[in-house]
């Protein structure tokens, strides 16, 4: 199921934050299974996975960086478990990040990742604003590059809260 579709969304890596709880409050009103209680099982059981899909859809694209992924999924981008390699560059960076964590206590980091992230972001901003069909192969390059990174991020963050 598209989840795009499902929610009537154009495909796009950045969807209507203020769009999106109407379409699932709209969505949950028609096919939520409290309204099946009466219906034959094959009713109730179609109503409850096109519940359980519109709360997925709900959850993903409340989600900027998971409506990234679903996005770049849907377009054939990324795969599931994909070794992507980082340029090397980024990869330095990192590293000399990841020498310095112990130095550096939460304020100073959180910063850091700031400025690390934000012109990461600034690049893909103008993709983000286009639906795949005004999309060239090289912007779906940047963007596939930006999920990675943000992903190496997050991964660098989660570990410093074990």
């Amino acid at each position: 199921m598209n989840y795009f579709e499902l929610f009537g969304f154009p495909v796009s890596p950045r969807v209507d934050k203020t769009l999106v709880s109407q379409k699932y409050f709209a969505l949950q009103k028609i096919n939520h299974p409290d309204f099946f209680t009466q219906s034959t099982e094959a009713e109730k059981e179609d109503a409850l996975q096109q519940s359980a899909a519109i709360n997925k859809a709900f959850t993903i694209f409340q989600n900027d960086e998971k409506t990234i992924e679903y996005f770049l999924q849907e377009k054939g981008v990324i795969q599931t478990d994909e070794k992507y390699q980082l340029p090397p560059d980024f990869l330095m960076e990192m590293m000399e990040l990841n020498e310095t964590l112990p130095e550096k206590d939460g304020v100073t980091l959180a910063a850091e990742m700031a400025d690390i992230e934000r012109p990461l972001l600034e690049e893909i901003e103008p993709i983000l604003e286009k639906s795949s069909t005004d999309m060239d192969n090289n912007e779906l390059e940047k963007l596939k590059a930006y999920y990675y990174k943000k992903k190496y991020l997050k991964r660098i963050l989660d570990r410093l809260g074990d």
